[in-house]
């Protein structure tokens, strides 16, 4: 099995998922009728984590006593198919049903990534070796942390599938977006789109804030009537962007 990458950004707008907000993006993805994207739960290691790819699923479910021996050839458990598949771009997102007395993911797995060029890791379960983890290039998000491992609780089921993680679907390809603030998982088929409209609305926040710290009252310029927008366009000329 390889990766399935349904669709691939545009130079432009991978630089300007780069730049804008977790915040700003559910707002434009709710216009293009997508309001559950906002993986709940899941936070970065570091907080000034940044980023943006592809992902690769894997999904986890609750383990039982006879799964261990089941998943003894490690050439077809799905956990490390998935982790040797990775690529530039690619994002390990692993949903493990916010099941966090087992972690999913470690520093060898970390590094492991790192090596292959990946862009981050996602889940909503657990981590172990944090502290090691966090000396690591490579943006991760968890829920929690943990020193157990994982398959006391929890079974690697299949890859590169639809998944459940932080409470929303994600399928192989939609683009992960991360930041401070969490994570947002973009359908493949609006990404682009999103990214170029998120990116429109910041420029145009700024417009906003700068008012607002010169004084003015939210209920007139937020959001713009028409008077704020020509406003906005002679401001927008004066800054070039």
């Amino acid at each position: 099995m390889t990766n399935l990458r349904p669709i691939t950004l545009t130079a432009e707008a991978k630089e300007k998922l780069l730049k804008v907000s977790t915040a700003t993006l559910t707002s434009q993805l709710i216009v293009h009728g997508f309001k559950n994207t906002f993986l709940n739960d899941v936070a970065p290691l570091k907080p000034d984590n940044k980023l943006v790819g592809y992902a690769v699923t894997v999904r986890f479910i609750p383990a039982r006593e006879d799964m261990p021996a089941k998943m003894a050839d490690l050439s077809v458990n799905p956990q490390r198919l998935a982790v040797e598949s990775m690529g530039t771009d690619d994002v390990l997102v692993i949903g493990a049903g916010g099941e966090t007395r087992g972690a999913v993911f470690g520093d060898v797995f970390a590094h492991r990534l790192k090596a292959l060029g990946a862009a981050g890791f996602v889940t909503d379960g657990s981590v172990r070796d944090t502290p090691s983890c966090a000396e690591i290039d490579l943006p991760i998000y968890l829920k929690a942390k943990q020193a157990t491992r994982s398959n006391i609780y929890l079974h690697p089921a299949d890859w590169n599938v639809q998944i459940g993680c932080g409470g929303v679907l994600i399928e192989p390809g939609d683009v992960i977006v991360g930041d401070g603030e969490g994570v947002v998982a973009l359908p493949a088929d609006v990404a682009e789109s999103v990214a170029h409209a998120s990116y429109e609305q910041e420029i145009r926040e700024m417009h906003v804030i700068e008012m607002v710290q010169a004084g003015r009252s939210t209920v007139d310029i937020y959001p713009a009537g028409e008077a704020t927008q020509a406003e906005f366009e002679i401001w927008r000329e004066v800054k070039g962007l």
